[in-house]
């Protein structure tokens, strides 16, 4: 049967062909893509071609974006959606803005007794709710390896909790997932990383503190880490690694235990 969605998709696609060293060249720069097979790939490279068609690249004075770089960003947004149905994940937004070095962004919060505190805070990433996604292209270019740090898939993990409403940790579940089992999960680890930091504020945690922060920060950290340093989730909060496992609908874990077991570089080394 006929479908003009379909038929837009791969019109898009034909006018929009990824060139081969370009790809490679993206290829080499994430090893966090080390191990998709064939189709995976493939995948990918279409999403990447249409992430780009329905999505705005600002860049600020400072920025100069090849359509290599254009793909590199790309690829790292896609990575989480490629193995989730094609729902329109990263709805709500049509632009992401990209800033030569981080930036300052003000800051307002009321405190238990109502007083308002107001103050500037250097970032390197925001995503705003019925806004853009703003990305400083450094962290970007230093995102990729097997690291526990990606500022791409950190920024868009809160687009994907932003679907249910506010950021809080919590993003729309499948079916065949329990809002009870993810609540568990969680909850029990940001509460044991948050008691961790209470008994020791310079504690070595097993994952980046800012975690720490509220819940929707700790769902945006630990998919970073999901996809850029399973073995350390899984480790740390093994409960997560499944949640975001059944959320993702990937295995990274698996991928890179593969990648150990088969590829000499990756034996003494998972940083690619």
């Amino acid at each position: 049967m006929w479908s003009f969605r379909r038929w837009r998709r791969q019109r898009i696609l034909a006018r929009n062909p990824v060139d081969p060293q370009e790809w490679a060249a993206v290829r080499r720069h994430l090893p966090i893509l080390d191990g998709l097979d064939e189709a995976e790939e493939q995948r990918l490279r279409e999403r990447c071609v249409l992430f780009l068609h329905e999505k705005h690249l600002t860049a600020l004075p400072g920025v100069e974006l090849s359509s290599k770089d254009r793909l590199l960003l790309a690829a790292q947004a896609q990575l989480p959606l490629l193995h989730l149905p094609d729902l329109n994940w990263y709805q709500g937004f049509h632009e992401l803005v990209l800033y030569p070095d981080d930036f300052v962004s003000p800051q307002r919060n009321r405190d238990a007794s109502g007083v308002v505190h107001e103050w500037d805070d250097e970032r390197s990433g925001e995503s705003w709710q019925f806004g853009p996604v703003i990305l400083a292209w450094p962290g970007v270019t230093a995102s990729g390896g097997w690291d526990g740090y990606n500022l791409v898939i950190h920024e868009l993990a809160h687009k994907l909790d932003m679907l249910s409403g506010s950021p809080n940790g919590l993003p729309p579940l499948h079916r065949d997932m329990r809002q009870s089992d993810w609540a568990l999960a969680m909850k029990s680890a940001y509460d044991a990383l948050n008691a961790q930091l209470d008994r020791d504020p310079e504690a070595e945690t097993p994952i980046d503190p800012y975690a720490a922060e509220d819940p929707a920060e700790f769902f945006a950290v630990t998919s970073e880490y999901f996809f850029t340093a399973p073995d350390l989730l899984n480790q740390a909060f093994p409960a997560v690694y499944r949640q975001l496992q059944a959320f993702y609908r990937q295995d990274p874990l698996g991928r890179l235990k593969r990648l150990q077991e088969n590829h000499p570089d990756y034996r003494d080394a998972t940083n690619g």
